[in-house]
Order: C-alpha cells, then sequence, then structure tokens
C-alpha cells in the first residue's frame, strides 16, 4: 500500500500532461510506504515509449529529500500510448526492489494512476491511498 496526498498525484498527472507526447518521469521521496514529496525531472531520452531519468535532476532531489530526512522511495513515469502497468522495458530497469513504481496511462481520455512493486521480475500492484491534505 502507498499512501500519498493529493496534491502530489495531481502534479504526477500534471507533469504527464505536460510532457506528451514523450514519457514524463519523476521520483517520489518519504519513508517506506509514505509519499512525502515529488521531483518532476527531465526525461533525458526525450521518448514516448521509454525514460531515462536525467541524473543530475536525480541527485538534485536526492540531496533534497535526504536534506529533509527522507529518501527516494520511487519513480514514477508515464506511458503514453498504453495501460498503466509495467512494460518488459519497465521491470528490467527497475532500479531498486525497495521502491514503489508508479504509472501514468494516457492512453485513455482521463489519465489512470496505477503504483507497483517490483522484485525479481514479479511486478505486484499495490493499493493507492489518497490523502485529500
Amino acid at each position: 500500500m502507498l499512501t500519498i496526498s493529493q496534491i502530489y498525484l495531481d502534479e504526477m498527472i500534471a507533469h504527464a500532461i505536460r510532457e506528451y507526447p514523450f514519457e514524463a518521469c519523476g521520483l517520489i521521496s518519504g519513508e517506506k510506504d509514505l509519499v512525502k514529496g515529488f521531483y518532476k525531472t527531465r526525461n533525458d531520452a526525450a521518448s514516448a515509449r521509454i525514460y531515462t531519468v536525467n541524473p543530475l535532476d536525480h541527485l538534485r532531489a536526492d540531496r533534497d529529500a535526504e536534506a529533509k530526512g527522507l529518501s527516494i522511495i520511487g519513480v514514477m513515469h508515464s506511458h503514453t500510448h498504453s495501460e498503466a502497468y509495467p512494460s518488459a522495458t519497465d521491470v528490467t530497469q527497475a532500479p531498486d526492489p525497495g521502491w514503489h513504481y508508479i504509472l501514468v496511462s494516457l492512453k485513455h481520455k482521463d489519465p489512470v494512476l496505477r503504483s507497483f512493486t517490483i522484485v525479481e521480475g514479479n511486478i505486484v500492484e499495490e493499493s493507492v491511498v489518497r490523502l485529500n491534505c
């Protein structure tokens, strides 16, 4: 289960829409399963099919989170033409088994946001608890 404020969910969806037709990406900070921050990052791949978090953006997010006593606990990216489900590429590139992998699909009229864990190639969807603060 991932707990996240509605404001961060809204920021993720807005970022995905803004970056269309390319995949958007960003990092989430917090404590274990509680999101306390979202960092928009540049997609160095500049692609509608894959994403690569800009290393400098990653470093800045990591340092900011650490200064706040938090950790990077996951990554968000969008799928421009497919469902909000990890692709084979997403699975092979999943850097940390402890991370949350948030996907925003723009395939349909209304964006769809889902979150997953990916451990040794196994994809497990986790519920997203939305806080109204």
